[in-house]
């Protein structure tokens, strides 16, 4: 069973990954889908997705969830519905990216990137990032530290998930290096400003990138 690794963030959060090595058939015969789920799964081209698509249920499963529990709002976020006693839904933010499918489960709002390592990143990272934040770095490093940028804004968009939030216009990362593990930053929209604290690391040749709404905004 290739759960790959299971990292405790905080008291009320934990992010799980999933190392996807089985085949897709595999996968299918392990998971039962609700209809739309079905409908979704079979619309998507690429092997690749449908198979970090059926991960991220592998991952529910393994907390004691399933397809039935997770739904989506109008907006397309994530979310699990309660259980027993509980009249609040559990936190959820989901990310694929190749070999690796990851969630985080959190009591508190979540936003999850997950990121695999690609000079592809640096090069546009002047759209996207300050990149004055790179100086000083060798190659490795820059890719490494545009990467967190970028899961940065992708994380915390998936929390706000508003229309017109721009990355290199709204949301602003403080200074970090890359052995901290953690940073901040600020997102700038419709004359209000909300800050984040920021989990990062590597696994293998990904990055995963996990924002939390600070509870003092």
């Amino acid at each position: 069973m290739p759960l790959h690794k299971v990292i405790l963030l905080s008291k009320t959060a934990k992010l799980y990954l999933w190392k996807i090595t089985e085949d897709l058939d595999v996968l299918k015969s392990q998971i039962r889908l609700k209809d739309s789920s079905i409908e979704r799964l079979n619309s998507m081209k690429s092997e690749s997705h449908q198979k970090g698509f059926l991960a991220v249920r592998m991952l529910l499963q393994h907390n004691d969830y399933n397809d039935f529990d997770l739904y989506y709002d109008d907006f397309g976020k994530p979310h699990i519905k309660p259980q027993g006693c509980s009249i609040k839904d559990v936190e959820i933010s989901i990310s694929h990216s190749n070999d690796f499918s990851a969630i985080v489960i959190s009591d508190e709002k979540v936003g999850l990137d997950l990121e695999q390592l690609k000079d592809k990143t640096l090069k546009i990272a002047p759209r996207f990032m300050d990149v004055s934040h790179l100086n000083n770095l060798s190659e490795e490093e820059k890719i490494k530290k545009a990467t967190v940028v970028w899961g940065i804004k992708e994380s915390i968009f998936k929390i706000k998930n508003e229309k017109g939030i721009s990355f290199p216009d709204h949301i602003f990362e403080d200074n970090f290096t890359f052995d901290d593990k953690k940073a901040t930053a600020t997102l700038k929209f419709n004359n209000k400003e909300e800050k984040f604290k920021i989990q990062f690391d590597s696994v293998e040749d990904y990055i995963f990138v996990c924002a939390f709404q600070s509870i003092n905004n």
